[in-house]
């Protein structure tokens, strides 16, 4: 078993892992590169193996950085199986179609072909199964393989590959719980080797209690001052655990009432995937659902799809509440209202997500007092505000405690460190060697481990 590092290995993004066993290959995730124009250029280079030969290509979710290069690989020849959750599938399904429309225009915009095409998008989502967790899939040449509950976002996964005796995990993105909505991480056991993220590796959580505490402060401090929160949000998961807790904070008049926008089609989109599968969510989310409480709609919240509808936001004077995209600034609706608030004194912008290094959230959250957006120098004068609670990553107590699980049973080999930054991913790494006593391995771009040899 051979396990080689295409992608992920000392960035957060564009996760490419390759098993090779005999004549079976295997690919844990296909993500995009982002953050930076060296990251975007890097989604044009050729794959490093031959699409063609892949047997299957598992998603651990939906998020670009680890689904977003399926259609460019299809277009370079993969016809093998991909195998994810259901929900995982949907919200593939309703995110890559937009995701295509961004990578158009850049393309456009630097005159050059786009990664893929909607046909290769249409083509690569019909070799789609999906799978529930726990369940049995069989891949030949005695590798078996599940789908473990992540609990970063819905429907997220942990892989579990199963050779002879053992037995191999990728995290994918681990949560962060206790989540308003999903079920807690699955804490995996007699690993004997480990593949685990690390966007997180050399940070800690405010307390899990604080963060709405926080949340509820920042709204009532923008409102107080009269100006805007706000609030740039991915679309999966973070906009949808907001609403849940806006939700609860307006049902117990915990805030005042004030207009609050969801400013983006993607996310409307995504939460109606969200509400067709209640049986993910944990018992809290699930008991409120079925006493009859709409967890994402409450009195003063508007969805705004259209673009008109957009722009009558301005028109509303006054304070309000803006969530929109993208998560780190990086395009979308929020450039707008970023452009048009940012300068204001009264306004607050707050970061309930990870801001990659060369991102502009990134520029605004490291204190840049003025930024370019849409070519024109915009001044930083609001107030920046970041709560780490509302992460979908684990920290790096939660990983390290993740890995002391899979540790049980004695046999852990190694873990490789990835999907962090490098000096996120060497504290981790140091941590581990160190409390745990495993070996750990902050792996290059195209390094290979052979793990039925042992070596790593």
């Amino acid at each position: 078993m051979i396990l080689t590092f295409h992608g992920g290995a000392k960035i957060v993004t564009g996760a490419n892992y390759l098993l090779a066993h005999g004549d079976k290959k295997i690919l844990v995730d296909c993500g995009l590169f982002q953050g930076s124009r060296y990251a975007e250029e890097l989604n044009y280079e050729k794959f490093a193996f031959n699409p063609a030969e892949i047997d299957f290509v598992f998603v651990t979710h939906s998020h670009t950085d680890h689904s977003g290069r399926l259609p460019k690989l299809y277009k370079e020849g993969f016809r093998g199986r991909i195998i994810a959750t259901r929900p995982t599938l949907d919200m593939i399904k309703t995110a890559l179609p937009d995701n295509l429309t961004l990578i158009k225009e850049e393309a456009a915009k630097d005159g050059h072909e786009p990664l893929f095409t909607a046909d290769d998008l249409a083509e690569v989502l019909k070799l789609a199964e999906g799978f529930n967790y726990e369940e049995e899939i069989k891949l030949g040449n005695g590798l078996t393989a599940r789908l473990l509950d992540a609990g970063h976002i819905l429907g997220s996964s942990i892989v579990e590959i199963s050779f002879g005796d053992k037995k191999i995990y990728f995290s994918g993105d681990l949560g962060n719980p206790p989540t308003p909505l999903l079920k807690p991480t699955v804490f995996v056991k007699n690993a004997d080797y480990a593949i685990v993220e690390s966007a997180y590796g050399a940070r800690i959580h405010e307390d899990k209690r604080e963060r709405k505490e926080i949340l509820e402060k920042v709204i009532e401090e923008t409102i107080t001052n009269g100006g805007t929160l706000m609030v740039p949000s991915f679309a999966m998961e973070r906009t949808q655990e907001l609403l849940y807790e806006l939700n609860e904070l307006i049902n117990h008049n915990r805030i005042p009432r004030v207009p609050i926008f969801v400013d983006s089609p993607l996310a409307i989109n995504l939460t109606e995937v969200y509400k067709k599968y209640p049986d993910y969510f944990n018992k809290t989310a699930a008991y409120l659902i079925n006493s009859g409480d709409d967890i994402f709609n409450f009195p003063g919240l508007k969805f705004t799809r259209t673009v008109n509808e957009s722009k009558t936001i301005n028109d509303i004077v006054g304070p309000k509440v803006i969530i929109a995209g993208s998560g780190m600034s990086n395009g979308g609706r929020i450039l707008h209202h970023e452009q048009r608030y940012l300068p204001d004194p009264k306004s607050t912008i707050l970061f309930i997500g990870y801001q990659v290094e060369g991102t502009l959230g990134r520029k605004i959250l490291d204190g840049q007092k003025e930024v370019s957006i849409f070519g024109q120098m915009v001044p930083v004068n609001c107030q920046v505000k970041a709560i780490g609670g509302y992460s979908a990553h684990a920290d790096q107590n939660m990983l390290t405690e993740w890995i002391k699980s899979a540790a049980v049973g004695g046999k852990l080999k190694n873990v490789f460190i990835v999907q962090g930054e490098e000096d996120s991913a060497r504290a981790l790494a140091d941590r581990i060697k160190k409390e745990l006593g495993v070996n750990s391995t902050v792996p290059d771009i195209g390094a290979s481990f052979d793990l039925e040899a042992g070596i790593g």
